[in-house]
């Protein structure tokens, strides 16, 4: 009986490290490649050997470090659906041991944790250190910063405390509410990440239908579109005249001292237009025939097919709402994994719902890069402030974070929310998950008619105004 014990204890311990050792592998990989990310955007002159570097290279490894938990809450639904569907091809294959339900949810319990330390302490405290200076009087240094920095993430922490604690009294008024606003750990943490959710859940539904409309014209950007009717040749020797134009123009300003600086600058700034003009055109030239005419066409198509199928779940997920109560988003406790496949076609259906996942997402970041709001945060190559950086990882953070969740609550996927993500208050409500999927459907239906109908509404307005201008009024 005691061998038994030791036994189960011996592999209770060599399970518990295999999955630590997971765990620590799959985030190594995701925070070298974020540290790569960074890098390729973080600022160049900001790398001096001073106490302004020290507080930058901290501050970047809390971004890369908030960006890989990023990374892991994007991966989480399909690891865990592919997980789900090779445990059910593979059931007792030795070398898949190491899958199971444990792992998926302790990877979904790290990363809730994870993301609510980044969130509410180490991007503050990123934030605050790269802007602190030192108490006035104070000797400067980093001790000092540091100092600052843990008193405003004080005072920070008692604001937001406050706005919860308030918030809460005046929605739950009841006994046991008032009781519970005292629990710190199973109260506040939980219903403030329930409230960043939700934030980050709205701002999805205003960011992904902006985005699947503007991917198109991404793509189009990307990619060389066919050439129909076109003398390339024509265009770029008419450019290349222009460009002649305006370097003759810039020469004759330098001669120039009398010329004003800005007018130098303006055509600097136009010349550079110019050339990324012909440099267009040239690549359009010199693309194949297959990339040109082929590739073009399948990518907008396979585009178009991911939006209409994303708008078709939901559209049945709503029909769903309307008939069964128990199509509602909800949490699952339970640690079993690999029992029974949650797609009617199997394999099939559960790339097709990771495929969409990762559209989704993309277009949720291409979405909220668009919108005017949020345009100072895009990132420039070698050109990114530390600052913007950090205002950019958040962002990111708050949208890979609400993914699961959205992808639960619009029916683009069946499985369960795991650890702290089924335990938002908000996922029961029926009237807000429906009125989820409502807005969802129509914003993206309306965002995309917009868009392919803008050139002949152009057209259309042009037509009525040259109507308008050659009608005689009397």
């Amino acid at each position: 009986m005691e061998e038994d014990d030791v036994t189960i204890r011996e592999q209770n311990f060599h399970s518990q490290v295999r999955e630590y050792i997971v765990c620590f592998l799959l985030f190594a990989v995701l925070y070298i490649v974020s540290y790569c990310v960074i890098s390729r955007y973080k600022r160049k002159s900001d790398d001096q050997e001073d106490e302004d570097a020290i507080v930058n290279r901290i501050s970047m490894y809390l971004c890369t470090f908030t960006l890989a938990v990023s990374g892991g809450a994007v991966l989480l639904l399909p690891f865990s659906i592919i997980s789900n569907e090779i445990l059910l091809s593979l059931p007792k294959n030795y070398y898949i041991q190491w899958l199971n339900g444990s792992l998926i949810h302790g990877l979904w319990n790290l990363v809730s944790l994870f993301s609510n330390l980044c969130l509410f302490v180490l991007m503050p405290f990123a934030y605050f250190f790269l802007e602190s200076e030192g108490f006035a009087g104070s000797k400067k240094g980093i001790k000092a910063r540091v100092l600052e920095t843990f008193v405003m993430l004080f005072l920070l922490g008692l604001l937001i405390l406050g706005i919860v604690w308030v918030a809460s009294a005046l929605i739950d008024n009841d006994a046991a509410s008032m009781e519970s606003l005292y629990d710190l750990w199973e109260f506040y943490l939980p219903y403030l990440y329930s409230c960043i959710s939700l934030m980050g859940g709205l701002l999805l539904l205003m960011c992904t239908p902006v985005g699947l409309s503007r991917m198109f014209t991404v793509m189009g950007q990307l990619l060389v579109k066919p050439t129909i009717l076109e003398d390339l040749d024509e265009q770029i020797y008419c450019i290349q005249l222009q460009e002649e134009a305006l370097e003759r123009r810039l020469n004759g300003t330098m001669s120039n001292s009398y010329f004003h600086a800005n007018s130098q600058h303006h055509l600097y700034k136009e010349l550079d237009n110019v050339h990324n003009r012909r440099n267009k055109l040239e690549r359009r030239k010199k693309a194949s025939v297959w990339e040109k005419n082929l590739l073009y066409p399948i990518v907008m198509l396979i585009l178009l097919a991911g939006t209409a199928i994303s708008v078709l779940l939901v559209a049945l997920n709503i029909v769903y709402l309307l008939v069964d109560e128990t199509a509602l988003p909800k949490g699952s406790t339970e640690r079993d994994i690999g029992n029974a496949s949650l797609s009617t076609f199997g394999v099939a259906q559960a790339v097709i719902e990771i495929i969409l996942m990762f559209y989704l997402m993309v277009s949720s970041v291409v979405g909220f890069y668009s919108l005017r709001i949020f345009q100072e945060l895009t990132p420039r190559k070698d050109d990114t402030t530390m600052t913007t950086i950090i205002g950019c990882c958040v962002s990111i953070l708050v949208l890979s974070s609400a993914l699961p969740v959205m992808s639960r609550t619009l029916g683009i996927t069946r499985f369960d929310l795991l650890g702290d993500f089924g335990r938002f208050n908000w996922l029961g409500n029926f009237y807000i998950v429906l009125s989820y999927n409502l807005l969802f459907a129509v914003v993206t239906t309306l965002c995309l008619v917009r868009k392919f109908t803008s050139a002949v509404r152009e057209e259309l307005l042009k037509a009525l105004g040259n109507v308008f201008c050659m009608t005689p009024f009397y």
